[in-house]
C-alpha cells in the first residue's frame, strides 16, 4: 500500500513538473518577445524621428534582438507546443532546423548591426532590414491571432 501511494505521489509530481516546465518555456518566450516588441517600438521612434536619435539606444535595440535570437531555439521543447496561449506555429517543431537557422541569421544580423550603426541613416537601413527579418520569421513560425 505504501509503495502504491508513493508511486501515485511520484506520478503526480512528475506530471506537475512537466506542466510547469511547459508553461515556463511558453512564459519565457512571451517575455522575451515583449522585450523584442519594446525594442522595436524604440527603434521605430528613433527611425521616424519621434524620439531624438541616440546611437546608444539604437545599438541597444540590436542587442535585445541578438539576445532574444540566441535564447529562442532552446525555448521550444516538444511539450510546449500547446497551452499558455502560445502563438508558436506547429512548423517550428516540424522544421526545427529551419527555425534554428532563422534564429541564427537573426542573431548574426543583429550582432552585425550593433557594429555597423553609426548614425541615423545607417540605423534606418539596418532597422528596416531587421524588420524584414522579423516579419519573415513571424510569417513562417507564428500563428496570427
Amino acid at each position: 500500500m505504501i509503495f502504491r501511494t508513493a508511486c501515485v505521489v511520484l506520478a503526480v509530481a512528475l506530471g506537475a513538473t512537466a506542466v510547469v516546465a511547459q508553461s515556463n518555456a511558453i512564459a519565457e518566450r512571451k517575455q522575451i518577445m515583449k522585450g523584442v516588441g519594446a525594442a522595436a517600438k524604440t527603434g521605430a521612434a528613433l527611425a521616424k524621428g519621434a524620439e531624438p536619435y541616440d546611437n546608444a539606444k539604437a545599438v541597444a535595440v540590436f542587442v535585445t534582438y541578438a539576445n532574444a535570437a540566441g535564447k529562442m531555439p532552446s525555448l521550444f521543447p516538444d511539450d510546449s507546443k500547446t497551452g499558455g496561449e502560445t502563438t508558436a506555429a506547429p512548423k517550428i517543431w516540424s522544421d526545427m532546423a529551419g527555425f534554428k537557422a532563422a534564429m541564427a541569421k537573426f542573431e548574426a544580423d543583429s550582432k552585425a548591426a550593433q557594429t555597423s550603426v553609426k548614425d541615423l541613416d545607417s540605423f534606418k537601413v539596418a532597422f528596416s532590414a531587421m524588420g524584414k527579418n522579423c516579419g519573415g520569421c513571424h510569417e513562417s513560425y507564428r500563428i496570427s491571432k
